[in-house]
């Protein structure tokens, strides 16, 4: 069993352009923070919505407990996020009037041992903005082969 638990969702840095991040609570069923403390979750292919004044955060994968019984977790559900109750007045505000998006970046631990999620208040990007980070990103690997060569 890992110590901490870092789960990233790298798709979501290349896809969305972060302009806000937010740190929230999960509320989980019994055996799904042993599968998160396990390092058994996928956060790629979530994103958050909200139901009235709740924000879920829907298509999470945390794998089955493989030691748990008939009171196992389902894989892929809602999970509700806590939040304070003006942080998610200001998300819901800017998710209606500007037309952002709230997508999970981070699944982790802390050092009590809770389960995490960083999300971030995100704007889509063009095709042209990922081709440019997509040079940054040759440019800097090129540059540290260099300097590592030296």
């Amino acid at each position: 069993m890992q110590k901490t638990v870092n789960i990233l969702n790298k798709r979501a840095r290349f896809d969305y352009e972060i302009i806000e991040k937010f740190t929230a609570g999960i509320v989980l069923a019994g055996t799904e923070i042993k599968s998160i403390r396990l390092g058994k979750a996928n956060i790629t292919e979530s994103f958050c919505e909200f139901s009235g004044t709740e924000l879920f955060a829907i298509n999470t994968y945390i794998e089955e407990y493989a030691f748990g019984n008939q009171f196992n977790h389902k894989a892929r559900s809602e999970r509700k996020l806590l939040l304070n109750k003006r942080e998610l007045k200001g998300l819901a505000r800017s998710v209606q009037v500007k037309g952002l998006t709230i997508v999970p970046l981070k699944l982790f631990t802390n050092e009590k041992g809770m389960a995490k999620l960083e999300i971030g208040l995100c704007k889509g990007k063009k095709t042209y903005d990922k081709r440019e980070s997509l040079k940054e990103q040759d440019t800097k690997r090129d540059l540290d082969r260099i300097k590592k060569s030296f």
